[in-house]
């Protein structure tokens, strides 16, 4: 954990940017800002895994910094420490009461300063592990239904306060997955589902992407910054993946099929959306419509 563990230390002061880097930069990954501003700029860019913020500077000061993380869902987790000459009970209380996980003040400790980094990493870690089994399928691995509908709201206000560039939804079934797992059994349906799994992530292209299981034997994909076209020939590019593993599915009436297949519906999220239930909607009579033409292919809401 301590080697790839990527520590911001923000600062106005060239001095205290030098002591801390001196302190860590042989346990950590340590980058620094000289400002507020720059701070934020670099955690738009990538996100630490905690950062040691000062208070008092020109620009924008910690505690404005540290509210502004806060209120960012994609930062609120990243633990601050506030290390400042600032030692009255007054401002650590303002300091915690920003949201800050911890308070030095300086001159600081060397050893109580490592000593509480390691401990805020660590606790940061077993969190995002905590977080992460929370959000995932436990048979697929991809992300649970719970997470799914929690990115979708996140992308729609995205799409909305940012005028932000519309994203794409993809919902994917299995064809005649009940007689897949009736004539070969349960645990045979559970490598199915898993080896289609497999190709959805080959599919995660951009980081933002997400593939989820939506429930059962059907899938959601999201694509922020992906328009309707593209979304097509992503969902085009699955289906025909499906195909080519070629798992078994014999004696299926009425289909020309003998593989396992899928369908797919596709529909475009833009900032006049009622909402994330309208954009399900759509997709799944996109996805009703590839299945009563034939299933094994690709329709589109427009």
């Amino acid at each position: 954990m301590n080697s790839d563990s990527y520590i911001l230390v923000v600062d106005d002061q060239m001095a205290n940017i030098e002591a801390l880097g001196e302190l860590l930069a042989d346990q950590y990954d340590v980058h620094f800002a000289l400002s507020g501003q720059a701070a934020l700029a670099q955690v738009a860019k990538s996100k630490p895994d905690l950062i040691l913020l000062d208070i008092m500077m020109p620009d924008m000061d910690g505690y404005a910094v540290c509210r502004q993380l806060q209120s960012q869902l994609e930062t609120a987790d990243i633990p601050v420490m506030f290390i400042t000459a600032l030692a009255t009970p007054d401002e650590e209380t303002r300091g915690l009461d920003a949201g800050a996980v911890d308070y030095i003040v300086k001159p600081f400790n060397p050893t109580i300063v490592r000593a509480r980094v390691r401990n805020h990493l660590a606790f940061k870690h077993a969190k995002d592990q905590l977080r992460l089994l929370a959000q995932t399928d436990g048979l697929t691995g991809l992300a649970n239904r719970r997470y799914l509908f929690e990115r979708l709201q996140a992308e729609l206000e995205r799409v909305r306060e940012q005028a932000a560039q519309p994203f794409s939804l993809i919902l994917i079934d299995v064809d005649h997955f009940k007689h897949y797992n009736d004539s070969q059994g349960h645990v045979a349906g559970d490598l199915c589902l898993q080896r289609v799994a497999g190709v959805l992530k080959a599919e995660l292209r951009n980081p933002d992407d997400m593939m989820a299981r939506y429930g059962g034997e059907e899938f959601c994909c999201l694509l922020p910054h992906t328009g309707l076209a593209d979304a097509e020939q992503i969902a085009l590019r699955i289906c025909r993946r499906i195909n080519e593993l070629a798992i078994p599915n014999a004696d299926v009436e009425h289909d020309a099929q003998r593989v396992v297949t899928v369908s797919a519906g596709v529909a475009l999220c833009t900032a006049a959306m009622a909402s994330v239930e309208t954009l399900l909607q759509q997709a799944d009579r996109a996805l009703y419509t590839a299945k009563a033409a034939g299933r094994n292919q690709v329709k589109v809401w427009v």
